[in-house]
């Protein structure tokens, strides 16, 4: 019961949900909704099945409802392995404390990864200062790409929140991108290979963000050592098994190997989060 209130599946079929929860499962493997639910579910199911066949025990695929959701149940301890951007883990630690971490994701060679801000094709606007009275798409408030780098990237160029026509959150970074290219926003914000994979259908991007440690695999706290080590141990061989490509490459595009990872990796984003915490953005 708890589970079902911590994780709703918005618009996705209770058969479908089924398919994704097996029903005796020790194990609940995590995800934040960056994307679709039923794109998650295709992404992240691989995965899910690696593990289960690996460690001899069922793993469940659960998919927050929201990014708060996927916080709290982790730092509640309700979610034994989970996936986190870098904004959602630094608040994950910030209110619940240290989790064992388990791996980053490495894209295309590169531990870190990067954001954009884009306008359609055929828009004259050529540079953040030109967003001034303009209509922005965010993402998720607790997203790093779709909502926090950008908005820091927007205040550099000094473009606060009070001088655009307005600026609304659409949910994920997906929506972000049909957004813009639906004309409903003058301009939005996506982590990079959302806007590469949209890009062709009518997308130019004005700007980069800087690069930033990716996406990374906590632990459950109250995993007992050896657990977490097997896990870590799977997750860092993933790349060497038979099926690893595929079972990565369905996570997210480019995604090529998993690697250790400290705490310290994402220290550049805190300095980010607390110069924006001073003109009182919160995350």
């Amino acid at each position: 019961m708890l589970l079902r209130k911590l994780f709703t599946m918005t618009g996705i079929g209770l058969g479908l949900f089924a398919l994704a929860l097996p029903v005796n499962a020790e194990l609940v493997l995590g995800v934040h909704p960056f994307k679709p639910p039923a794109k998650l579910i295709e992404s992240f199911s691989p995965l899910a099945n690696y593990l289960s066949e690996k460690l001899g025990e069922p793993v469940k695929l659960v998919i927050a409802r929201d990014y708060q959701a996927h916080i709290e149940a982790v730092g509640n301890n309700h979610v034994d392995i989970g996936y986190f951007g870098p904004v959602p883990y630094l608040k994950l630690h910030d209110v619940f404390g240290a989790r064992p971490l388990l791996v980053r994701q490495v894209i295309n060679g590169s531990p870190t990864f990067q954001g954009r801000i884009f306008v359609a094709a055929a828009s004259p606007i050529k540079s953040l200062t030109e967003l001034q009275g303009k209509r922005f798409a965010f993402g998720d408030a607790h997203s790093t790409m779709s909502h926090l780098v950008p908005r820091y990237m927007l205040l550099q160029a000094g473009v606060t929140a009070d001088k655009l026509a307005s600026y609304s959150f659409v949910g994920d970074h997906v929506n972000v991108a049909l957004g813009v290219l639906a004309g409903d926003f003058d301009a939005g914000a996506t982590k990079e290979d959302v806007f590469l994979q949209y890009e062709k259908r009518g997308l130019r991007s004005i700007a980069t963000s800087m690069p930033l440690s990716d996406h990374v695999f906590v632990a459950n706290n109250k995993l007992p050592e050896k657990k977490v080590q097997k896990l870590r141990t799977l997750l860092l061989q993933l790349h060497t098994e038979p099926r690893g490509s595929l079972i990565l490459q369905a996570i997210t595009p480019g995604v090529t190997q998993l690697v250790p990872v400290q705490d310290s990796d994402y220290d550049n984003l805190r300095q980010l989060l607390s110069k924006l915490k001073l003109t009182g953005v919160q995350y």
